[in-house]
């Protein structure tokens, strides 16, 4: 038995900490809104986040992230890029000698354009860093259907034995040197759904879809690349499988919101309509800036960052993707 903490109650940190009670481990699972936790331990239901999904009661849950962290073996770490700085810079003074932190978030910081590991990596120097991503919502890993995911590590060691922990039945894991080329895998796709979601919104095709979900991919790698990540690991599961799930599951988050965009909603409305977080509005900005700092071409990223945040109308964002200069594929 390894004794996890896992720190953010949203959907993805709950389904991580029933796998992991699943594989008989002991779990801690940390929220930080008092109300939300005393009811959720209550009725060992997170009605806002994973509503239907029963945890077992050989998980903690608890607002006491310090003590979690100082008691843990393993690390998981589920919290949204924006908070994400704040909350290690809290934990980080509680943490054991040496032990492991795995990232679940996704999305790359505004302004400083770091991936999640190299934030975390500023409060916890000293510690082995990993992140774990693929095509797995939380509704389906909770309730222990089938799933693959990737997982990338500082050492190759360090990623095998994290495979072996967190496999089971029912979830698969594969080991990836990439560390760089998953987190931008993780990030991006969720910007691309946003624009899947846009597509469905307007009441266009599959002949659209597939497309917008080819080229966006065709994004992701030109960004990931010029990062220092590795192609291939964008035809993998924290490239191309996490993208497909994304941009046509109903739990995706982000398609929802490109969704709602265009059917006409506005976007400060969509986001107060829900306590869950679409990374990819955030990471949107990101990505805008940062490829234009990189000087890569990412056509897509744009139209979606106007539309996001200059509101540009869809439709016409669609229209001049199409009829864009002609050139090889």
């Amino acid at each position: 038995m390894t004794r996890f903490a896992v720190i953010g109650a949203g959907g993805w940190g709950t389904a991580m900490a029933i796998l992991l009670a699943e594989r008989g481990h002991h779990v801690s699972l940390v929220g930080h809104d008092d109300a939300h936790v005393r009811q959720f331990r209550k009725t060992r239901v997170n009605r806002p986040f994973l509503p239907g999904c029963r945890v077992p009661k050989s998980i903690d849950i608890t607002t006491d992230g310090a003590g979690a962290v100082a008691g843990a073996s393993q690390i998981l770490s589920v919290v949204p890029t924006s908070y994400l700085r704040r909350t290690w810079r809290k934990l980080s003074k509680h943490l054991p000698e040496g032990v492991p932190i795995v990232s679940l978030t996704k999305g790359i910081e505004n302004k400083t354009f770091l991936r999640p590991t190299e934030i975390i990596g500023e409060y916890a120097p000293d510690h082995p860093l990993a992140v774990l991503s693929g095509p797995s919502h939380a509704e389906e890993v909770a309730r222990l259907m089938p799933t693959t995911v990737a997982i990338a590590a500082s050492s190759r060691s360090l990623a095998r034995e994290l495979q072996d922990l967190c496999s089971t039945k029912t979830f698969r894991v594969y080991t990836n040197p990439d560390v760089i080329g998953v987190e931008v895998g993780a990030a991006m796709k969720n910007v691309i759904a946003i624009a899947a979601g846009i597509v469905d919104g307007l009441g266009f095709g599959d002949n659209t879809k597939a497309a917008l979900l080819t080229r966006g991919l065709t994004e992701i790698q030109s960004l990931g690349c010029a990062m220092g990540a590795k192609k291939k690991t964008f035809h993998g599961m924290a490239g191309i499988g996490d993208l497909i799930t994304t941009a046509f599951s109903k739990h995706g988050r982000n398609r929802a919101v490109g969704e709602r965009i265009g059917k006409g909603l506005k976007l400060k409305a969509i986001l107060s309509a829900t306590p869950k977080v679409a990374e990819g509005v955030g990471t949107t900005r990101s990505v805008h800036n940062l490829s234009r700092q990189l000087n890569v071409e990412m056509p897509i990223t744009k139209e979606v960052w106007r539309v996001l945040f200059r509101g540009k109308d869809p439709k016409k964002a669609v229209t001049e993707l199409m009829t864009r200069e002609g050139r090889g594929e």
